[in-house]
């Protein structure tokens, strides 16, 4: 196999191959993608250490995608350094050097930790959602006869949030809540003529996975709103809205997911006709006051 000569190409790539790796690679294949300028810029011993794998799994990882060995992989990622923007981790450092010390006191230095990585997400936002995937959202959401969404654990949230707003727009919405355990029932309603919409994060709930599968088995559109082109919503979605994110705490906030989720909102009422939704969004305006 001839070796990937770009980050985009490796990256699909991985991709493509990541429900057949092994764990071990798998685990890397997250760590590679998630932190592309960390396997940049770190020695091999340093990315072992951090992505909790032995440097000659790292070659060998590289090996399977045809390279002679690590540091040949390693330099398609120095090439996208070039032109890349900067990632979710340098933007916290910076943003800590900047603002970290005008807190003062233990509770206020909590709130600045939250606020500086919610800063640091939105503008790691900007730079990752494309102008054609929202366009491509918005389309299929607007054309939509009924919308259907799910999200689970950490996502659930936004799904939650987004079957407000679409039910404040009078769209035909359903929340697959699972409520009863029927979650997968509910998502047999689905037919010609309705899109799902999905959302699911790091450690994404099986239950979702299992109804976007079946989705797409049946040709309904999906549009996804998930961490990565590795998640299990990626390989199946008609669209995929990515959010980056870094390592998975508790504290792991929702202000990109959420800010997203209002963007495709926003998006998808531009393309309806005029006075056909509650509070419609003229282009280059907010939302209008609800009646």
């Amino acid at each position: 196999m001839a070796a990937p000569l770009t980050y985009e190409q490796l990256v699909n790539l991985i991709a493509e191959q990541h429900p057949t790796m092994s764990r071990r690679f798998q685990q890397i294949a997250r760590f590679v993608v998630q932190n592309p300028n960390d396997v940049a810029l770190d020695s091999v011993k340093a990315i072992s250490a951090t992505a909790g794998v032995q440097p000659s799994t790292l070659v060998r990882f590289a090996q399977s995608f045809g390279y002679g060995g690590f540091s040949d992989m390693q330099r398609v990622f120095q090439s996208r350094l070039l032109t890349a923007a900067p990632s979710l981790n340098d933007r916290l450092s910076a943003l800590r050097r900047e603002l970290g010390g005008r807190a003062g006191g233990t509770n206020l230095k909590a709130l600045s930790e939250l606020v500086i990585g919610d800063i640091a997400a939105l503008q790691h936002l900007m730079e990752s959602i494309t102008e054609e995937s929202l366009a491509d959202a918005a389309r299929l959401l607007a054309k939509a006869r009924t919308i259907h969404i799910i999200g689970q654990l950490r996502a659930y949230p936004v799904a939650n949030y987004l079957r407000y707003v679409l039910t404040h727009l009078r769209r035909d919405v359903r929340l697959l809540d699972g409520a009863g355990g029927l979650a997968a029932e509910q998502a047999q309603l689905m037919d010609e003529g309705c899109v799902l919409l999905a959302v699911s994060f790091r450690f994404y709930a099986r239950e979702v996975i299992d109804i976007v599968e079946a989705a797409a088995k049946r040709g309904i559109p999906i549009v996804a709103l998930t961490d990565s082109q590795l998640s299990p919503l990626a390989k199946h979605a008609t669209v995929t809205l990515e959010v980056p994110e870094g390592e998975f705490n508790f504290t792991h906030s929702l202000a990109a997911p959420m800010c997203l989720a209002q963007a495709i909102v926003i998006c998808m009422t531009n393309l309806l006709p005029e006075g056909s939704a509650a509070g419609s969004v003229a282009p280059g305006r907010g939302p209008l006051k609800p009646r």
